[in-house]
């Protein structure tokens, strides 16, 4: 695929590899460190890779962090994909964000990834 920027490797500054998949920085941060993971081959989505593909990028994954972790030394992670349009995926060739956090990097963390959309007070802690 010429026209997707990942397939573009030469664009890329690749920080770890595998047979299946690689890992860059990503050039527009959330975070200090943030990093992307992708298969090699061009898939749109996470339902999209193989089960061979998902190992190679979950071992991506793991070796991302311990890299971060010596270099940044990072409070915390948010990992995840944005599958399709509607989820926010703009580039579609399947990524997993390796999201270092820093304590205070936000007023209140509490909940993560589900702040994304409203949803209320509710919290899973709060059910008792």
């Amino acid at each position: 695929m010429n026209d997707c920027i990942f397939c573009r490797r030469d664009k890329l500054e690749i920080i770890a590899e595998n047979e299946l998949a690689l890992a860059f920085k990503d050039r527009c941060p959330v975070s200090m460190g943030h990093s992307l993971v992708i298969p090699k081959r061009h898939v749109e989505t996470y339902f999209d890779a193989g089960p061979e593909e998902h190992a190679a990028i979950s071992s991506l994954v793991g070796q991302v962090s311990r890299f971060l972790q010596k270099d940044l030394n990072p409070d915390g992670y948010n990992i995840g994909a944005n599958v399709g349009e509607a989820a926010g995926q703009t580039v579609f060739h399947f990524h997993i964000h390796v999201i270092p956090r820093y304590r205070g990097d936000v007023a209140d963390p509490r909940g993560g990834v589900r702040k994304v959309i409203p949803s209320g007070s509710c919290h899973p802690l709060d059910s008792e």
